[in-house]
């Protein structure tokens, strides 16, 4: 498991007044993907695969705001096991928000929240 933050998720209200706002005042290159609902976010110059092509930031994402827990924005950490992560969150207290589910085939993604009450984001490359 690394635990690095690796993404960041920012909720919107409206899709174009953010996109508009985070490129305006960032520099941001941002990428919608209507099937998945997201924006990608890009905070940095990346690599032909979207990746960052220079250490020292992270890219991230835009969705809409629901109901439920992902209202604020989220970092997400990287782990090696998403549900042996949760298994060890919910003996430390925390409890899982959002269960283990697939992300195309990139990876996986699921959200926990804290014994604070944050609601943090974990994620697991495909194989």
């Amino acid at each position: 498991m690394s635990g690095r933050v690796v993404h960041f998720e920012i909720p919107f209200d409206d899709g174009e007044r953010a996109r508009g706002f985070y490129r305006e005042a960032f520099g941001w290159n941002l990428q919608e993907i209507p099937e998945m609902a997201y924006t990608m976010a890009s905070s940095g110059p990346t690599t032909d695969q979207g990746m960052p092509s220079e250490p020292g930031y992270i890219n991230g994402g835009l969705f809409r705001r629901a109901a439920g827990p992902l209202r604020g924005p989220v970092i997400v950490v990287d782990v090696e096991r998403i549900d042996a992560a949760l298994t060890r969150i919910e003996e430390l207290g925390g409890t899982t928000v959002v269960p283990r589910q697939p992300v195309g085939e990139m990876g996986f993604v699921a959200y926990f929240q804290d014994p604070e009450g944050n609601v943090v984001g974990l994620w697991e490359n495909a194989a």
